[in-house]
């Protein structure tokens, strides 16, 4: 038997709402792609000297789609980002690119615990403050553009997704605490994106 919780992130499909609201699927999008660092655990960095990150990566990278003739794109500054599910914002905080958010779920499946997804490397919507209730598709933010970084990396949003203790205070979370003990148990996002992803 499935429980409420994998039933919760199979009914995400990430991919379907990001497609639909940037109109991918005009320039022929097939599938996500992925260099091994941008992939959830990975130590190596898929950007600048290439070299080995300093903690396992949190989540995933999405940045690179091929399109149906196997073309290899990239998402860019204007790209929209959509809430996965309905929530209320907890905290914005910024990152090395820009900054990130999180945003917490109620499953009321379990007492001890809550549910949030982390979007990292992004330019919040105006008018987005903790507090607020977004909705399942409600545009929450656009990507940093990779001109505006001194870090000479491609637009991506870094995606992570979790379970925290209902004891645990957002404000202790920032991308120093995100995975350490007691704070955030996280999980794959590659088992909530709904679509087919190669990896180089």
């Amino acid at each position: 038997m499935i429980s409420p919780e994998i039933r919760f992130l199979k009914k995400m499909q990430f991919t379907q709402s990001i497609v639909r609201v940037n109109a991918l699927d005009e320039s022929g999008f097939k599938e996500w792609f992925f260099r091994p660092g941008m992939l959830f655990n990975s130590l190596d960095k898929w950007w600048g000297d290439h070299g080995k990150r300093d903690k396992p990566h949190e989540g995933l990278d999405i940045c690179l789609y091929k399109d149906r003739q196997d073309r290899i794109l990239c998402l860019d500054g204007k790209t929209k980002i959509p809430a996965m599910v309905d929530g209320v914002v907890v905290r914005i905080f910024n990152d090395f690119l820009g900054k990130s958010m999180i945003v917490k779920h109620d499953l009321h499946t379990k007492d001890s615990i809550r549910f949030c997804t982390i979007y990292g490397h992004t330019n919040p919507l105006g008018g987005l403050h903790v507090g607020s209730i977004v909705k399942k598709g409600d545009i929450i933010a656009t990507l940093v553009e990779s001109i505006e970084s001194k870090h000479n990396i491609l637009p991506h949003l870094h995606l992570s997704l979790g379970w925290t203790s209902k004891y645990i205070s957002y404000d202790q979370l920032d991308w120093k605490t995100i995975g350490s003990r007691n704070t955030l148990t996280l999980l794959d996002p590659l088992h909530v994106m709904g679509a087919h992803y190669p990896a180089l």
